[in-house]
């Protein structure tokens, strides 16, 4: 298994036709601000996608990114378009994403990550803290959940 960055790799074509076969409205979502190029419009110039590959095949993807759907708001960085692939759920393999995420606000100096889901249960598991709710760009609302990072 390894963590890269899609804008770094030599072949975003197969990784964005990976991302293009999740089962997930978001997934899709994403997957359409790739192909389309406005993904740095809808969630910061500095984000980035990181992919958990292994070998061809895409795991699990991500991204590190400057905004979410919880807008506007002053809480910064959020983990965003999180998706397992079915076959590998159940393995914790969210892990390894969520230790590329620690690694790179360590580096920017961020002390807190934050994540906008409905699920209860899955991100406690990787030290996340219920933090509040809030409305998402839809109206509707959503679970805030912080990942507090020591630098």
């Amino acid at each position: 298994m390894k963590v890269i960055n899609f804008f770094e790799s030599d072949r975003q074509e197969h990784w964005l036709a990976e991302i293009g076969k999740s089962d997930w409205n978001a997934g899709k979502f994403l997957h359409d601000l790739l192909r389309c190029g406005t993904f740095f419009e809808a969630v910061g110039e500095g984000s980035k996608v990181l992919l958990l590959t292994d070998g061809d095949r895409l795991v699990s993807f991500c991204t590190y990114a400057e905004m979410d759907d919880i807008q506007p708001t002053d809480l910064s960085p959020w983990m965003g378009f999180v998706y397992t692939f079915p076959a590998y759920r159940g393995h914790r393999y969210l892990g390894l994403l969520f230790a590329e995420i620690e690694r790179l606000a360590k580096e920017e100096h961020v002390s807190a990550v934050y994540i906008s889901t409905n699920h209860v249960g899955l991100y406690e598991k990787y030290g996340c803290v219920y933090r509040t709710k809030l409305q998402d760009k839809d109206g509707l609302w959503s679970n805030v959940y912080v990942k507090e990072i020591h630098v």
